[in-house]
């Protein structure tokens, strides 16, 4: 199909073949920068105007013109590199002629290179003067509209690239996310742990409940499935003795897209030998703090119309007693099948076919409490029916050792005390069957090689799965998944 170009992009393709005729590549060379803008802004901070007229500093600057203020033999423009904008004096008197005709048909989006002496206009605004001008790259589209930038919200994440150019705020959460990471992974460092990697593509469904993507492999002539879960592999190192483990990494889920939902996202599980529960929350609680304190300097963010106080001791309490102070239903006591279905009768709870009394007691929890975890809160206790993976509660076999930590009534992580007891593995394992059979298409496969590596002796141990995007929503105050993701997944125009 011919395209279309608008009268703009007849224009510059013009001057792009004008720079041919003057023997230069319209899109550029390498070129020696030695210098970015926040930084040189820094370093002269404190200095007056006036104490430039006895400098000779210079400094060697590229970025994307942003600005253009053409005034006959002299102007002015600002270039941003990835550290922000710095403005140019440029003059005929200083770069001649011919470089000064280059620069006059520069347009909006060029990337240029200069080198120039630092200086300071009247007002204060920190300069370079321009002494060399470099023509980069042509750009060929012209940007939107300087106030407007891209005003379609779906344009903005499908064109990261033009949001990022014109969009303060997406570009300094593109570039907090690593920092948030990278403080994770010293934190995690520092109390012993190992990153590994483990397979991407699996040959069963296992680690959560979850739909996958599910591919072909050619060779092998078999199914796989992009992994749901990073679980199962981490745990089989523990059975190796590698004692403290954690991966980040990409983790899939065929299903909803939605602003808090991205079907291929960043997840982080952590297992510690000989740790618990309480190990897990201590852990948890004290990594969002040290993010807080060393990324952020602040224990306090606002993150969908809630003020989030992330400092003191984080609530704990069981999904029976939630239920009971929400609405009024007491799950502690022993009850049927028909007792529970009854209560989720009255209370317009829908109960699907391979419902039991733990599904119902869960489905309670999502509907009448879930929403009213503001502040950090570690809810423990879930039904030992949705929880294939972890240790019973001694004290009530109905339920496990397993918490999930919401924030924002949003859930932010998923602990347990790991089961490590193959016979009570392979039961639960084989429940999950049952409940497919029924028409839960989540239900985990049976992973023998998993029960094998059980049979070994995996240590007694705590283990837990943090969202990562969730969790850089929260630290960088944006309410949608598709603004921590530089590329989220979006329907196809129509």
């Amino acid at each position: 199909m011919e395209r279309q170009f608008t009268e703009q992009e007849l224009i510059r393709r013009g001057k792009l073949e004008k720079l041919v005729e003057l023997g230069l590549d319209p899109f550029g060379n390498a070129f020696d920068r030695k210098d970015f803008a926040a930084d040189l802004k820094e370093k002269y901070a404190n200095i007056d105007h006036e104490e430039f007229d006895n400098m000779t500093d210079t400094a060697t600057v590229a970025g994307r013109i942003m600005f253009i203020r053409k005034m006959g033999k002299a102007s002015f423009f600002s270039i941003k590199d990835k550290t922000g904008l710095i403005q140019i004096y440029i003059s005929i008197n200083d770069i001649g002629e011919e470089s000064y005709n280059l620069f006059k048909s520069a347009d909006i989006g060029d990337i240029v290179g200069v080198y120039g002496k630092v200086m300071k206009t009247k007002t204060g605004e920190l300069t370079i003067k321009c002494l060399e001008y470099t023509h980069l790259v042509k750009a060929l589209k012209p940007l939107p509209e300087k106030f407007h930038g891209l005003t379609d919200v779906e344009e903005r994440y499908r064109r990261r690239y033009v949001d990022l150019i014109m969009n303060d705020e997406a570009r300094n959460v593109a570039f907090t996310r690593p920092k948030i990471i990278r403080e994770i992974q010293r934190f995690m460092d520092s109390r012993g742990f190992v990153e590994v990697e483990t397979p991407v593509l699996q040959p069963l469904l296992t680690g959560a409940s979850a739909r996958p993507f599910v591919t072909h492999h050619n060779a092998l002539d078999m199914p796989f499935y992009l992994r749901i879960a990073l679980e199962l592999p981490l745990k089989r190192l523990l059975v190796g003795g590698m004692e403290a483990v954690y991966e980040i990494g990409r983790t899939f889920r065929n299903e909803g897209v939605d602003t808090k939902h991205n079907p291929e996202f960043t997840l982080m599980e952590a297992y510690l030998a000989y740790s618990n529960l309480d190990g897990m929350m201590e852990m948890t609680e004290s990594m969002y703090k040290s993010i807080a304190k060393n990324v952020f300097n602040k224990y306090t963010y606002n993150w969908c119309g809630n003020e989030i106080n992330l400092d003191g001791k984080w609530t704990r309490i069981s999904m029976v007693d939630a239920i009971k102070q929400y609405c009024n239903v007491d799950f502690s006591k022993q009850m049927t099948l028909d007792d529970a279905k009854k209560l989720a009768h009255e209370h317009n709870i829908e109960v699907e076919e391979h419902f039991s009394v733990g599904h119902i007691i869960n489905a309670f929890f999502e509907k009448y409490v879930e929403e009213h975890l503001i502040q950090p809160t570690f809810l423990y206790g879930h039904p030992i029916e949705i929880s294939p993976l972890t240790k019973k509660d001694p004290n009530d076999p109905r339920f496990v050792q397993r918490f999930e930590l919401f924030i924002g009534g949003k859930e932010f992580a998923n602990a347990y005390t790991e089961l490590n007891d193959p016979l009570d593995q392979l039961d639960r394992f084989e429940e999950q069957l049952k409940e497919r059979d029924l028409g839960n298409d989540e239900a985990n496969d049976i992973d023998m090689d998993f029960i094998e590596a059980l049979e070994y002796g995996m240590p007694p141990a705590g283990g837990i799965g943090y969202g990562i995007d969730r969790l850089c929503m929260l630290f960088t105050e944006q309410d949608s998944i598709r603004d921590v993701l530089l590329f989220p997944h979006m329907k196809d125009k129509k």
